[in-house]
């Protein structure tokens, strides 16, 4: 089974890149499923429900999110009705949405799930994802061998130390929000696969998907600045995972895969919450 997982989709860029970039992927691959973090899809901040709808139709098979996934109120409003997208599973009981799910994937069944780390984090605060992680496979484990975890965190060293606890129970970790894709992608000696960030998915002459300029006069300043998104270089980044029978992962390559420059809007449009230019 090839899994292909598609970087953070960051602004309209993002979305460009998706809609460029995946059908050459698909037809280059062949992957059986496949997973898109859409945790700044709209606007770069968060994910609309309109545009949940669309990253759907446009090959998704799931759509992860982070800290992000309740900022746009249309899609909390619908999060229970949403079954291809998936919130941090390590939060309070009575958060809406699904953190974990089984989905079909050709003949087989695969489990998706994400957790959120714990540090960095401001607007979302997570249960120890270390501690959560054995109870979570377990229940997984019930289904399928085939087990795939977006880990959304912003330290390196609570990243590792996951990757280690995750090692032989369950085919794959993948590491998101920092927006930069490492180099450290592997094959751990129990089978897990697993990478610290697969990257994003947008304008790659940026910082994060935002205009640099903007982002400079926030750091000068010390005045938070939701950004302009930026479009120039657009690029699909992720990982293609090979598992095997058992569940275990047979390899790892990391995708950069350059898109058509996309036209750039018009000064002063801007992005509503429902995903559409407004």
């Amino acid at each position: 089974m090839k899994i292909l997982y598609v970087a953070e989709i960051v602004g309209k860029a993002g979305v460009h890149a998706l809609k460029k970039g995946l059908p050459e992927l698909k037809q280059r691959y062949a992957p059986s499923f496949v997973i898109v973090c859409a945790n700044g899809a709209t606007g770069g901040n968060g994910l609309g429900r309109n545009h949940a709808a669309y990253l759907r139709k446009l090959g998704a098979d799931v759509l992860t999110t982070g800290e992000c996934g309740f900022y746009k109120k249309d899609l909390v409003e619908n999060l229970g009705r949403l079954p291809y997208v998936l919130r941090p599973d390590n939060l309070n009981a009575a958060a809406p949405g699904y953190g974990s799910r089984i989905y079909k994937a050709g003949n087989e069944k695969i489990a998706v799930a994400v957790l959120i780390g714990q540090s960095g984090f401001s607007r979302m605060h997570g249960d120890n994802p270390t501690a959560r992680l054995p109870v979570l496979l377990e229940r997984l484990r019930r289904e399928t061998p085939y087990i795939i975890v977006n880990f959304h965190a912003g330290a390196t060293a609570e990243k590792r130390t996951l990757f280690a606890a995750a090692d032989g129970h369950c085919s794959a970790v993948i590491g998101s929000h920092g927006r930069v894709q490492t180099a450290d992608e592997t094959v751990m000696k129990g089978g897990t696969a697993v990478i610290t960030d697969a990257g994003r998915t947008g304008s790659v002459n940026s910082v994060g998907g935002s205009e640099i300029e903007g982002r400079i006069r926030e750091y000068l300043s010390g005045i938070p600045d939701w950004t302009r998104e930026a479009y120039d270089v657009p690029e699909l980044q992720g990982v293609l995972i090979d598992l095997k029978p058992d569940g275990t992962a047979a390899s790892i390559i990391r995708i950069r895969h350059g898109v058509p420059a996309m036209p750039v809007p018009p000064a002063g449009t801007e992005t509503g919450d429902n995903g559409e230019a407004s």
